[in-house]
């Protein structure tokens, strides 16, 4: 908490803002799979809240999935669409897989910290420290990053319930969770053809929509 509040104070008003968009979205894939609405704030500790991320490990989007675990949890990437940027499509599997975690260690501190680690690295932790499953006690047996993870997590909670206290103000965001909405199509089209069209401005298209990489809607084939 002291590091954010004195050393990232200034990004914390952004991150505020850019909640007020991203919230809703994640809170609604939360609610469907039955997980605590609590855990939207693991994004902006994967992401900072930022759908074009990318680590230098090589995870993607807003809940930071790598290739193998997006493909396990079928999300399309290939040379036109990585969805591990789309906003609605990478919230649900990052639910998918969450919900998987809990279910293997029946704790939400461990399933965070197998979130960040992979799953292996929270069991070998358990057994090097003779069985316990308190992630307190095993955090020292946990990969350095996986460390600081899971308190960053409540640094990251706690300074958001408590933001008017420490004097954070939400900027304004650009993006309005309920002034955007989904439109289904049945062809390609390409982005310069959805701005002619209805003259929306193409920054905004495309922040909207990272998902396709070469600012052009492929024509979906069914999945199997």
């Amino acid at each position: 908490i002291r590091v954010y509040l004195k050393d990232r104070r200034e990004n914390l008003d952004g991150l505020l803002g850019k909640a007020t968009y991203y919230f809703p979205i994640f809170e609604q894939y939360l609610d469907k799979f039955d997980l605590p609405l609590e855990i939207k704030y693991l994004a902006v500790v994967e992401s900072a809240l930022n759908p074009s991320a990318i680590s230098p490990s090589g995870a993607k989007g807003l809940w930071q999935f790598m290739y193998g675990t997006g493909l396990e949890y079928n999300l399309q990437i290939d040379s036109y669409v990585d969805e591990r940027y789309d906003y609605l499509k990478s919230t649900e599997a990052a639910c998918a897989y969450l919900q998987k975690l809990y279910k293997t260690f029946n704790d939400w501190d461990l399933a965070l910290a197998a979130y960040n680690s992979g799953p292996g690295n929270v069991k070998k932790a358990i057994k090097r420290a003779g069985g316990n499953t308190n992630y307190w006690e095993i955090r020292q047996f946990l990969p350095r990053e996986t460390q600081s993870y899971v308190p960053a997590f409540y640094a990251t909670f706690y300074l958001f319930s408590y933001a008017a206290y420490h004097g954070l103000k939400p900027q304004k965001s650009e993006l309005g969770y309920y002034e955007t909405d989904t439109v289904h199509i049945k062809q390609s089209l390409s982005f310069e053809s959805i701005h002619k069209g209805i003259g929306i401005d193409n920054d905004l298209l495309k922040a909207l929509n990272p998902q396709y990489k070469k600012e052009h809607i492929p024509q979906v084939k069914e999945r199997r």
